[in-house]
């Protein structure tokens, strides 16, 4: 049976789980405390500089939602199983998600830093080509095509993922304005710690999706091939 039709027993999720998305309410919660009330406002660039703590832990979630996507895709070409298929659509609408959260925010920043919303700086336009990357497999995903459109998104996502590690040296390659705090100690310690909280929190937020996400594109599945089989049985007894 084709990759297509195989739909594991695993895939009988149990969607009203309150559990997990009481769980990333509150790494949302803890997180808007530690920047709104834990983190003092920052000399220059006032209370606008907050939007780095979102800005950056969407921009990690992102790369690790695409990360995984590839990862799932090139699993999906080696084993041609559904799960890996699943996870790969999943993750990549989760990457969208969060890159145009990346590409609202960074504007915000830039307009306040720079004096224009956008000025061609090397990491936001790479990171824009990765998301528009994302937004065209997820397209591709909405269209009909079976087999051939599951196997060509793959290759997608995975020539698409040489642009994470291209965004993170483009700074350096073609010296770009964004700043690079994170590995330069440019952070003051109480600005640090709410920037890991956040992460933590996003990386929770990431997590409770994916597995929310794959669910209920496990249950699509398995309702089209339920529906399929009926229809055949129904043909049958003609």
């Amino acid at each position: 049976m084709k990759g297509e039709n195989r739909i594991s027993g695993s895939a009988q999720p149990h969607i009203l789980n309150k559990g997990e998305p009481m769980l990333a309410l509150a790494a949302i919660g803890i997180s808007l405390w530690m920047v709104f009330f834990n983190t003092p406002v920052e000399n220059q660039m006032g209370i606008i500089q907050k939007i780095f703590y979102f800005h950056v832990p969407a921009a990690y979630v992102m790369y690790l939602s695409w990360a995984t996507c590839t990862v799932a895709s090139v699993m999906y070409i080696i084993k041609n199983t559904d799960k890996f298929d699943i996870l790969a659509r999943s993750s990549a609408e989760i990457a969208l998600l969060f890159g145009i959260m990346v590409m609202t925010t960074g504007p915000l920043w830039g307009k306040k830093a720079w004096g224009a919303y956008w000025v061609w700086d090397p990491r936001l336009t790479s990171a824009m080509v990765l998301t528009l990357i994302i937004l065209s497999y997820v397209i591709l995903r909405h269209m009909s095509g079976g087999e051939v459109i599951k196997k060509f998104s793959a290759a997608l996502s995975i020539a698409g993922a040489a642009m994470i590690p291209l965004i993170h040296i483009s700074v350096k390659i073609w010296r770009g304005q964004h700043p690079s705090v994170l590995g330069s100690g440019g952070l003051a310690p109480e600005m640090r710690q709410t920037l890991i909280v956040c992460m933590t929190g996003f990386t929770i937020v990431f997590i409770v999706f994916l597995k929310k996400r794959y669910r209920l594109e496990s249950l699509r599945r398995r309702g089209d091939e339920l529906t399929r089989l009926y229809h055949i049985n129904q043909m049958n007894k003609q």
